[in-house]
This record gives structure tokens, C-alpha cells and sequence, in this order.
């Protein structure tokens, strides 16, 4: 079971803890576009040879420059580095070749986050990619099919708005919830 900090954590632990399954994160930060972060215009994931991802005709949409892209990509790995030290994940990642990855978010809007993510499980060769969300746009979900051998996601409406809305409890998870989580998915279950 791979999850995205921060908020594919509680879902991966949930689902970790139901299939008797180890839990790992996949680090990986969204690139935004400079006048409003929360747009995706790409993504980046951790590793030796970071995946990233880039909408390339957003960019060009947007005329966002190639030099913001270059810094703010250089950025990013920068917070994946931190967040490995903060979340104590100086371990081997989870060893996903010849087996079944499960990766797991909140939930997908643009899904650049999701993709950067799948293409860096991909390159470990898992024999089975399967993605799993609580939410997803249905349009973003049909984009990232080719992506997986399985797609899990129990709603897809048309017309998404933001995530948090399909949720009781959205706040954003501290780096210290993520460590408990990451900690007691460690643990036999109680």
C-alpha cells in the first residue's frame, strides 16, 4: 500500500489495516501555477531520478515560463527531501517489484499528482497497479485508466468541485499525524 502525504494517509492506513497490507508513502508535491498554487500545472516524486510531470499545454495556455517550471520543480524535490526526514521515511522504500502496489489517495481534481505518482510505482515494476480513491473527477479518472492495470474509486461525479466536500473531517494532516499513522500501520493490528 502506497499513499500520497498527506491526505492518502488516513485512507492508505484504512485500507492497509483492512487487507493485513504494509504501508509506505510515495512522496510526491504538486508544481502550481505561480498566481495560484492550488492549479496543478505539474508534479514531481522523490527518487534518484525524480518523475515529473508537466501540462505542457497549460503552460503554454498560461505562458508560464520555463524558468519558473525549472525553480519551482527544484523547489519541490526540495520538500519531498524535507518531508523524508520529517516523516522518518529514511528506509528502503517498499519493495513493489513482482507484486501487487495499491496506490492511494483523498482523492484526484486535475490528477497530476496521482500521474507523476503511478509513473514512478510503474518504473519499480509492480505485476499489478492498482489506484485507489475514495473521489475522483470523472473526466480525470477516465485520463489516468491507461495508467493502471485497476482503478478502485467509489464516486466520480461529473461536476467534482473540491475534494473536501465528499468528506466530515478534511483539515490538513500535521507531519505529526502522518508519523503516528505511518507508526502504528507498523504495528500488528490492536
Amino acid at each position: 500500500m502506497l499513499c500520497l502525504p498527506r491526505g492518502g494517509v488516513p485512507v492508505g492506513f484504512e485500507i492497509a489495516r483492512a487487507l493485513d497490507a504494509p504501508l509506505d508513502l510515495v512522496l510526491v508535491r504538486k508544481i502550481g501555477v505561480p498566481w495560484q498554487p492550488e492549479l496543478a500545472l505539474g508534479a514531481v516524486t522523490d527518487g534518484g531520478d525524480p518523475e515529473v510531470f508537466i501540462d505542457r499545454r497549460l503552460a503554454v495556455e498560461l505562458a508560464i515560463a520555463e524558468e519558473y517550471i525549472r525553480a519551482e520543480t527544484s523547489r519541490q524535490i526540495d520538500e519531498i527531501e524535507r518531508r523524508r526526514r520529517v516523516y522518518g521515511t529514511g528506509h528502503e522504500p517498499l519493495e513493489v517489484a513482482g507484486r501487487t502496489a495499491i496506490v492511494v489517495d483523498d482523492g484526484i481534481a486535475t490528477g497530476a499528482t496521482m500521474r507523476v505518482a503511478l509513473r514512478a510505482i510503474r518504473r519499480r515494476n509492480p505485476t499489478r497497479l492498482i489506484l485507489a480513491v475514495p473521489v475522483a473527477a470523472e473526466d480525470t479518472l477516465a485520463a489516468l485508466r491507461p495508467e493502471v492495470d485497476e482503478a478502485v474509486c467509489l464516486e466520480t461525479p461529473p461536476d467534482l468541485g473540491a475534494i473536501g466536500f465528499f468528506y466530515r473531517d478534511f483539515h490538513q494532516l500535521t507531519d505529526a499525524e502522518v508519523r503516528e499513522l505511518l507508526a502504528r500501520a507498523a504495528r500488528p493490528a490492536e
